[in-house]
Formats: structure tokens, C-alpha cells, sequence
């Protein structure tokens, strides 16, 4: 009898083991999976930069800085690797866009184009797309943290090498905000 009660409390104490690691796991899972969508959403808008600029250049050729920070931003942002060196990137490149934005506003044939038109449209949905994205890898990233630091899985996590995740933050209070065009 009591071998069979020592056998039922193994069983349950390993089945606990169990079920932390792959809570764990799927959380882990959950935030690369959604570390993939952020990316799939930042490649679409920088594939849209190039086209959005070249459509600008057409107008304002004697912009030449807001054109090469823009490259150069995006390729920044293209080669940022961890979730804070993205969000840095991203921020200048975002603040970049704010001007080349802003120089589209002078010019009235450049605003009635439809192909500006198209490309701002475009624009707009990938960057509320980013939005949506990076909202849900926060949530999932404060689910797995607070997983991570709450007993008994800290404990388990921390000799598993479990490590907590970053969020994608935005670095300054500009970046908070939408893109605002005005006509």
C-alpha cells in the first residue's frame, strides 16, 4: 500500500514537471511565433519604402537628405537583430517616414497621384499591422515573464535555462504616435 501511494505521488510530481515545462514551451513558442509576425509585417513596410520614396523622388528631387536617411534607417532596422535594437531602428525609421511624409504635403500634384495615394494606403495598413503584432508578442512575452517569476515555475525555469523575453518597445514618445498626414 505504501509503495503504491510513493508510486501515485511520483506519478503526480512528475506529471506537475509535466505540465510547467510545457507551459513553458508553448509560451516560448507563442512569443517566437509572434517575434515572426512583427518581422513578416517590418519586411513588408520595407519593401513598401523604396516605392513610397522613388514616388516622392519624382516630385522633390532637392530632398536628397530625406531620401538617404531613409535608406539609411531602413537598413538599419533591416539588420537589427534583438527586440530593443529593432525597436531603436524601427523608431528612427518611423521618424524618417514623418518627413519624408511631410515633404509630400508640399507638393499638391504628388498628393492627388494615385499611385502615392495607393502607396500611403498601403503604408498606413502595414503600420497598424506592426501595431497589432507588436501588441500581441507583448502580451504573450508578460505572459511567459510572469510565468517565468512566479513560484514554483521560477524555480524550474531557472535550472532549465528558461530566460525571460524582451518587449518591442518604442524608445521615444514620438514613435507613439500614427503617422499623421495632412492635406
Amino acid at each position: 500500500m505504501a509503495l503504491i501511494i510513493f508510486l501515485i505521488v511520483i506519478v503526480l510530481v512528475v506529471g506537475f514537471f509535466i505540465a510547467m515545462y510545457n507551459g513553458l514551451i508553448r509560451l516560448r513558442v507563442r512569443a517566437d511565433a509572434s517575434w515572426s509576425d512583427i518581422d513578416v509585417q517590418l519586411k513588408r513596410r520595407h519593401d513598401l519604402i523604396p516605392n513610397l520614396v522613388e514616388t516622392v523622388k519624382g516630385y522633390a528631387a532637392h530632398e536628397k537628405g530625406t531620401f538617404e536617411n531613409i535608406a539609411k534607417y531602413r537598413s538599419a532596422a533591416m539588420t537589427a537583430t534583438s527586440p530593443a535594437d529593432r525597436s531603436v531602428a524601427e523608431g528612427q525609421l518611423t521618424q524618417a517616414l514623418r518627413g519624408l511624409l511631410a515633404v509630400a504635403e508640399n507638393y499638391p500634384q504628388l498628393r492627388a497621384s494615385e499611385e502615392f495615394t495607393a502607396l500611403q494606403g498601403q503604408l498606413t495598413q502595414t503600420e497598424d499591422n506592426i501595431q497589432n503584432a507588436r501588441r500581441y508578442y507583448n502580451a504573450v512575452v508578460r505572459d511567459f515573464n510572469t510565468k517565468l517569476q512566479t513560484f514554483p515555475t521560477n524555480v524550474f525555469g531557472n535550472m532549465l535555462g528558461f530566460q525571460p523575453r524582451q518587449y518591442f518597445e518604442l524608445e521615444t514618445p514620438a514613435d507613439r504616435e500614427n503617422v499623421v498626414v495632412k492635406f
